[in-house]
């Protein structure tokens, strides 16, 4: 994942290793390297293992996106963010909810790492929620409408990208601009159920309509061979 280069198909895909065994996920770090991007650590392992169980994946080699969506004072996150940096991730993701200072706060921090920093990543509206469900939270108006403000927020504050879910992707590429990063998650290929994901998409969809990264869990990690099931989806992007 660098600058200087398109990723290829294989590398824009981040598994997303949401378990609380430390071992699977190593085993599945293992097993998918060199034919996945990266893998994805969210709150369930970092809750039940903390730090070092991330220090430990993140030595299997493989790009490291930190999805903890960071949400709290601009002080207090400024200050997670600096604690994290050690931990080298490639992405890094909090609460575009948490306003303007909040996002300024966490982007003057992770440039303490220099060229190594960390990508920052604005969590827009989670891919569970549909108009309804933010309705029931106080938000009015169409998901969409809330994303792009949100992305809008994020990327004025100097955030490097959102994440958001696929039926927003082609609305915020035109709206930022090529270099503002769109990691997706919400992604099951055609051959997958959808789970507990509302606004979904095939990756080969995902990826036309301007997304950078896409976030796949279960339909790699609960499949027979995760590693054919992420070679796959890796070919499926590379075809016609």
């Amino acid at each position: 994942m660098t600058a200087e280069r398109t990723p290829t198909p294989a590398e824009r895909i981040f598994v997303a290793l949401d378990l609380t065994d430390l071992e699977r996920a190593r085993a599945l770090a293992r097993e998918l390297n060199g034919t996945v991007g990266g893998i994805k650590v969210g709150l369930e392992l970092f809750s039940a293992r903390g730090v070092e169980a991330v220090r430990e994946l993140g030595a299997e080699g493989l790009p490291l996106f930190l999805d903890l969506k960071l949400h709290d004072i601009p002080n207090t996150v400024a200050s997670a963010v600096r604690g994290l940096l050690p931990l080298e991730p490639a992405l890094l993701t909090l609460h575009a909810a948490g306003g303007p200072a909040m996002l300024r706060a966490a982007a003057e921090a992770a440039q303490m790492a220099g060229q190594h920093r960390p990508r920052l990543l604005a969590v827009t509206v989670l891919t569970s929620l549909d108009e309804r469900d933010l309705r029931r939270v106080g938000q009015e108006g169409p998901v969409a409408a809330q994303v792009l403000r949100l992305a809008d927020l994020a990327q004025g504050a100097g955030i490097d990208g959102v994440v958001c879910s696929p039926q927003e992707v082609a609305d915020l590429r035109a709206k930022c601009g090529p270099g503002f990063i769109l990691a997706v998650p919400g992604i099951r290929p055609a051959w997958a159920q959808a789970d507990d994901q509302k606004r979904v998409t095939t990756p080969k969809e995902a990826l036309a309509a301007g997304a950078d990264y896409l976030v796949i869990g279960r339909p790699i990690t609960q499949a027979p061979s995760p590693r054919a099931a992420a070679a796959r989806i890796a070919a499926e992007l590379a075809g016609p």
